[in-house]
C-alpha cells in the first residue's frame, strides 16, 4: 500500500477578510480522500446493549432463563449508565431480565426443585 501526501489549498472567510488556508494529509493511493465525520462509538454501543438486553430477557422468559436474566439486568444498566438514546428499550431489558428471575423463582418454588421443567 502507498501513502502518497496531498496538499489542497482554500480560503477561509472570516468577516471581510479571505485568508487561504493549507490542509494535508496522506492518504492510501486510491482512496477518495474524503474525511468521514468521528463516530460515537460510546453511544452506539449503548444502543446495541439495550437492543441485546430487550432481546436477551425476551428469550430469557422461554430459556435459559437463570444465565439470559442477570446478562439482561446487567445490559441494560450499562446501557442507562452510558445514556443510550434507546432508554425505552433498556428498561424492557432490565424489566425482562427481573421478570426472568422471578419466573425461575417461581416455578422453583412450585416444583421444589432448583430448575423448572415443562
Amino acid at each position: 500500500m502507498e501513502l502518497t501526501a496531498h496538499t489542497t489549498a482554500t480560503t477561509r472567510t472570516t468577516g471581510t477578510t479571505r485568508t487561504p488556508v493549507r490542509t494535508s494529509g496522506a492518504t492510501a493511493a486510491g482512496a477518495t480522500g474524503t474525511v468521514r465525520a468521528p463516530r460515537r462509538t460510546g453511544v452506539q454501543d449503548a444502543d446495541g446493549m439495550a437492543v441485546a438486553s430487550f432481546v436477551l430477557g425476551l428469550l430469557g422468559l422461554l430459556v435459559l432463563n437463570v444465565f439470559l436474566g442477570p446478562v439482561a439486568i446487567v445490559l441494560a444498566s450499562i446501557a442507562l449508565w452510558r445514556g443510550t438514546a434507546r432508554r425505552g428499550r433498556a428498561f424492557l431489558g432490565l424489566g425482562l431480565g427481573i421478570a426472568d428471575l422471578v419466573v425461575l423463582v417461581t416455578f422453583m418454588q412450585v416444583d421444589n426443585t432448583v430448575s423448572w421443567s415443562f
